[in-house]
């Protein structure tokens, strides 16, 4: 069987990428490189640096034929789809129904896609659940429920799917920037000395999952015979404050946190509900929240001790060469 993972050098995109391949699935990846990086890829895999928004990304499909497409590959800032709306759109919405039109025409047997809890807007009752109204809040949220309504539509002409709807995740090789990156900011700032800056007053609640049961998710949808649309959490909320003494814990080091004015448009408080994931592709979250962060903090530890390493070399050698 043959897996295309679009996205797959990004932060999700690439640990699907080694899930997949490990299992010994043949493994394609399409990734324009924007925020993914080569490096994380592992070796025996057929990679397309290509766009999605791009004519090329035909010449793959016919040149690979895949059964399943994991659609990672996504315009995913918040602030940026609100200045940029235009080409938010063009990723997330155009981009999407020009993979659902490749894989009807080259014969995909299943199309899962990386969605978000942001189309739901501000909560009307918590837990969310998967038929709680979508009331998206960004042009990011809009333009993922818009790529929703067209899969729901292609599956009419007989195109298999799982709509996953990610809550905040979080893990190693993340990007700090974003809303969803505020764990790896916390952590990068912890490291370096620096404030963490909340806005509000810290009692914001939120919903974080591990990468690697996302990871889980996927392979669960991907062995599935159930279409539908899935909420992929933790199923608790955490505060920012309480997330804060979690990372104290963590990192052993007291945190000098500054609160800000509140951001105008900001949710006070979601989780969702994950059940039906459970029930339907028999999938939970293995991983703790003080798991998921020591493997989290480890990896970005190590990190800085590499790049102080190679700066301590670097300076050295240009001490020698003088």
């Amino acid at each position: 069987m043959k897996v295309l993972i679009t996205g797959g050098a990004g932060f999700i995109g690439s640990h699907i990428t080694d899930a997949i391949a490990a299992e010994g699935y043949e493994t394609v990846v399409v990734d324009n490189l924007t925020t993914g990086r080569k490096a994380f890829l592992p070796s025996g895999i057929m990679f397309y640096e290509q766009n999605i928004c791009e004519p090329g990304l035909q010449a793959v499909f016919h040149k690979e034929k895949p059964d399943i497409v994991i659609h990672q590959a996504a315009q995913g800032a918040v602030a940026k789809s609100m200045k940029q709306p235009v080409f938010d759109a063009d990723v997330n919405a155009m981009g999407t129904i020009r993979l659902l039109e490749l894989s009807a025409q080259y014969g995909v047997r299943k199309f899962i896609f990386a969605s978000t809890a942001a189309l739901y807007g501000m909560p009307k009752r918590l837990p969310v659940q998967e038929t709680h109204p979508a009331n998206p809040v960004s042009f990011y949220g809009l333009s993922k429920w818009t790529a929703e309504r067209y899969i729901r539509l292609y599956a009419h002409i007989g195109l298999s799917y799982c709509i996953l709807r990610y809550a905040n995740v979080y893990g190693m090789r993340q990007n700090a920037e974003g809303e969803a990156g505020v764990i790896c900011m916390f952590m990068n700032h912890l490291l370096e000395g620096k404030p963490l800056h909340i806005f509000g007053d810290g009692e914001q609640t939120r919903d974080f999952v591990f990468v690697k049961d996302v990871v889980q998710a996927n392979l669960a949808a991907m062995r599935s015979k159930h279409n539908g649309v899935f909420n992929i959490s933790s199923g608790t909320q955490l505060s920012l404050n309480q997330l804060i003494m979690l990372l104290e814990k963590t990192a052993g080091v007291k945190a000098e946190v500054q609160y800000q004015s509140e951001r105008q448009g900001d949710i006070r408080h979601s989780y969702l509900h994950n059940q039906k994931a459970l029930r339907l592709l028999k999938w939970q979250c293995q991983h703790s929240i003080m798991e998921g962060l020591a493997e989290t903090f480890a990896y970005y530890k190590a990190q800085k001790e590499e790049m102080s390493k190679r700066k301590s070399e670097s300076s050295a050698g240009f001490r020698m060469n003088h």
